[in-house]
């Protein structure tokens, strides 16, 4: 069995399941969209409780001066090759009263957000969003000054022969031969929320060697995400 099977289909999550928090203590970081870790657990896995299940072991409060919180403690299992798991525990937590500006406020759905949290934690064990949670993708962009470079991309890259200053020098390891008005390919990618990899991912796929032309670039790029880009272009 290849161990990094599942975790590899699992470990990015489409940009429209991603969305930038604004506000409070973690303002900046990534939220992942619930629904899209129960979809990609049934793709891999089967049905949930067919192929993938979870059970809620405890639930309980804690008072934190004038507030409380709610947390969840659940254990959650999966089937490979007709054989269940061992039970991968997950805790999480939410706010069931909180002290506001106004007052306290009581939410009615904190077990139900404290679960959610829960089963998130169970299943990055597992790899679902595990490139999120390793601060290597943030729904646009790879952080490529993060990741190795893969073999492919070591192969298809060219040694410098002396230091040049870019303004794409962070993505050198996966450039694919040269390509002229590389930026501005880039920065139309971007605005639809591609990466660099994936515009030479687009590439690499349809068997180009070397494309020196702009327009045709971007036409093999939409060509692989239309999906995407029409999800983002819908979004506005």
């Amino acid at each position: 069995m290849d161990n990094m099977k599942y975790w590899d289909a699992m470990k990015q999550p489409p940009p429209e399941a991603l969305k930038t928090i604004r506000g409070g203590r973690i303002s900046g970081m990534t939220d992942i969209n619930p629904q899209w870790r129960y979809k990609t657990m049934t793709k891999q896995f089967g049905i949930c409780g067919i192929g993938w299940k979870y059970t809620i072991e405890k639930l309980w409060l804690e008072p934190a001066n004038d507030q409380v919180c709610a947390f969840a403690e659940i254990w959650l299992s999966i089937k490979v090759d007709g054989e269940w798991s061992d039970p991968i525990p997950g805790i999480g937590g939410s706010m069931l009263v909180t002290k506001e500006s106004a007052g306290l406020h009581v939410s009615d759905e904190a077990f139900k957000m404290a679960i959610t949290d829960a089963l998130s934690v169970a299943m990055k064990m597992i790899g679902v969003a595990a490139d999120v949670y390793a601060g290597l993708f943030d729904g646009g962009k790879y952080a490529e000054e993060k990741k190795a470079p893969t073999k492919a991309e070591q192969k298809a890259t060219p040694q410098p022969t002396e230091a040049k200053s870019s303004p794409v020098k962070q993505d050198s390891r996966s450039l694919p031969p040269p390509l002229k008005n590389l930026d501005e390919l880039l920065a139309r990618a971007a605005k639809f929320g591609l990466s660099p990899s994936d515009v030479f991912l687009a590439v690499e796929l349809e068997g180009v060697d070397e494309i020196t032309d702009f327009d045709e670039a971007w036409k093999l790029t939409a060509k692989k995400f239309r999906g995407t880009i029409k999800a983002q272009q819908e979004a506005k």
